[in-house]
């Protein structure tokens, strides 16, 4: 191969890759929307095609079957909140102030993202298996705890907040009192008798949520 066939056949290589790419999360984005609609046993590769608009043996190329998609999916959700976390740039904060933030970030993205909440009652309803084969699903959930960590250790060397506080069973609070109250929101304000997904009842949730969990974590 002479020097100008090299230097012609790498931009075909990395547009090539790009396609890959841009087929792959075109693909992701499809079955995500297909899986939140109609889980994991009612989605069908056909309809995620359709999509997609791409041809079915495509998504196979990339994807092996059905529960390989559902992992991806699963993973690309994982890492598309993680990312946005990141982004909070939570160590530069105040721990109160961080603590807070990661609050309403949380809630806020949950608001967002309803498709967010309805793959993991999927995911729950198949006992998670998919997660528990995926290494890399844990690979981007352990730094968020880590980064907790070190906000909770540097507000207790600060004197703000009190020791002994296990991230993880904070962060599993933050994220169940905003998960719960959204999931379970229609049958909540049937039996109470009360729309809280009113402008005023999402605020008095995120403030309630906020007086949680800083009240438990400030000394004194």
């Amino acid at each position: 191969m002479t020097r100008g066939t090299r230097l012609h056949a790498a931009p075909a290589a990395e547009e090539r890759v790009r396609d890959a790419d841009r087929s792959q999360s075109t693909i992701l984005a499809a079955a995500r929307d297909e899986f939140a609609e109609l889980g994991l046993g009612g989605a069908r590769m056909d309809r995620i095609a359709e999509r997609a608009g791409l041809n079915k043996r495509l998504i196979y190329y990339y994807f092996q079957d059905k529960e390989t998609l559902f992992q991806a999916v699963l993973e690309q959700s994982y890492r598309d909140i993680r990312e946005a976390e990141r982004h909070l740039n939570l160590l530069e904060l105040r721990p109160a102030d961080a603590l807070r933030r990661l609050v309403e970030f949380t809630w806020s993205y949950y608001l967002d993202h309803p498709e967010f909440l309805t793959l993991l009652n999927s995911a729950n309803l198949h006992k998670a298996r998919h997660l528990e084969q995926s290494r890399r699903a844990r690979e981007l959930n352990s730094p968020l705890i880590e980064m907790l960590a070190q906000i909770l250790e540097r507000g207790r060397r600060e004197g703000s907040f009190r020791g002994g506080v296990d991230p993880l069973q904070l962060y599993i609070s933050i994220a169940g009192m905003s998960y719960f109250y959204l999931s379970n929101n229609h049958t909540l304000s049937a039996i109470f008798g009360r729309d809280l997904l009113t402008a005023k009842a999402r605020q008095e949730r995120l403030t309630h949520m906020c007086d949680v969990v800083l009240g438990y974590v400030l000394r004194g």
